[in-house]
């Protein structure tokens, strides 16, 4: 399979090292915030970018025609357990899918250089890896939504947790939601692939 795997380059290595890197860096913010014997951020913060304020704040001077917009931010310098925990869930699911997604993407890289890339098996794990960035980044924006909100309606009296609120700090995730259908149109493809080359195999 030397081909299938000088056709994977540089991705497959690129992939490799961005995986263990990230892996290194998670394993020592774990290792120090067991040190300090302490989790999450000191100062948590969120701003509410649904309210704005065509007050120019000072030092900032806009040209003509222009206006400089306030957009309130708001900070817990001394944030308990809940704030911290709410804070976290509205930024870890993503690193959390990132460093998955790269995992199945260096899966299907290392299978596709060893058993081939037109086989069922990788057509399998590129399938895998399709949905699990379609419905992973869905998963993941709607949490991290409901957790901002969350964070606003604790920090903010003139928020509260509610569907508008939600809808104010939701994101669609287009690009991640069109990779994962590209992915499984891929899927199918290789899995056609896979099938023609099995039956060429055959009739030779």
């Amino acid at each position: 399979m030397t081909e299938d795997r000088k056709m994977l380059e540089p991705m497959a290595t690129v992939v490799s090292v961005v995986l263990r890197l990230m892996l290194a860096l998670v394993t020592a913010g774990l290792v120090l915030s067991v040190v300090r014997g302490s989790w999450g951020d000191v100062v948590v913060c969120i701003a509410d970018e649904s309210t704005t304020s065509s007050v120019s704040p000072g030092g900032f001077a806009a040209e003509s025609g222009a206006q400089v917009d306030s957009i309130p931010r708001y900070c817990a310098e001394s944030p308990d357990a809940y704030l911290r925990l709410v804070n976290e869930l509205g930024e870890l699911p993503s690193t959390l899918l990132l460093i998955s997604g790269l995992f199945l993407l260096h899966r299907l890289l290392q299978g596709a250089a060893r058993e081939g890339v037109y086989t069922a098996e990788t057509a399998s794990r590129l399938r895998l890896l399709g949905w699990w960035l379609l419905v992973g980044s869905l998963v993941v924006e709607i949490v991290e939504a409901n957790a901002r909100g969350a964070l606003l309606a604790a920090l903010a009296k003139s928020a509260d947790f509610s569907a508008g609120t939600w809808l104010d700090l939701w994101t669609f995730p287009y690009l991640a939601v069109l990779t994962g259908l590209g992915l499984l149109t891929f899927a199918r493809i290789t899995h056609a692939g896979a099938s023609m080359r099995e039956d060429l195999e055959g009739v030779v």
